[in-house]
């Protein structure tokens, strides 16, 4: 059955290169995603953007506002808590409105991980991801990082939990 879904997944993620995205995701963890995200909405002026779980929403509105994105195009989103959430939070609002391909803005040193999650989370209702690196001069993050999350993503399919209280319960016992 995983090998199955696996399959699925992947198949959907070689259809994304065929499908123009609707919207822009945005990945909150560092001011310089959603500034490059305001400079890449003015090239995708009928795109609606989401951050999740970004900056703090007055210094977000003034972002976007300050690159000439109108309001109502931003959708700020603060119920992520981590990189898996940012996709299991999400999936439903971009499915409701029948959204089957989108922009994914993160960090390069994060990208790998976030592919895989989006891959997973998304590719499980239909979604396709198209990756858009900002630049972080750091170096990827560590594989074992995205192991655990594509784990956590494979959990969340089957049982509609991300395993975050786990994490983060091992993470203070230690």
């Amino acid at each position: 059955m995983l090998i199955v879904l696996l399959l699925a997944i992947a198949y959907r993620q070689v259809q994304s290169y065929l499908l123009t995205p609707q919207a822009v995701l945005v990945l909150g963890g560092a001011v310089e995603r959603e500034e490059f995200a305001a400079e890449f909405a003015n090239q995708h002026p009928d795109l609606p953007i989401w951050v999740s779980s970004g900056s703090n929403r007055e210094y977000s509105e003034w972002v976007f506002a300050e690159a000439g994105i109108a309001r109502q195009r931003v959708h700020l989103d603060y119920r992520a808590k981590d990189t898996v959430t940012n996709f299991t939070t999400l999936v439903e609002d971009f499915q409701n409105q029948g959204i089957n391909s989108i922009y994914l803005i993160t960090s390069d040193d994060h990208m790998r991980r976030a592919r895989i999650i989006g891959a997973i989370v998304f590719g499980s209702r239909g979604i396709s991801i198209k990756p858009v690196a900002v630049e972080s001069g750091r170096s990827p993050e560590p594989l074992e990082k995205a192991i655990r999350d594509a784990a956590r993503s494979l959990l969340w399919i089957t049982t509609g939990y991300t395993g975050s209280a786990v994490g983060h319960f091992l993470q203070t016992r230690r």
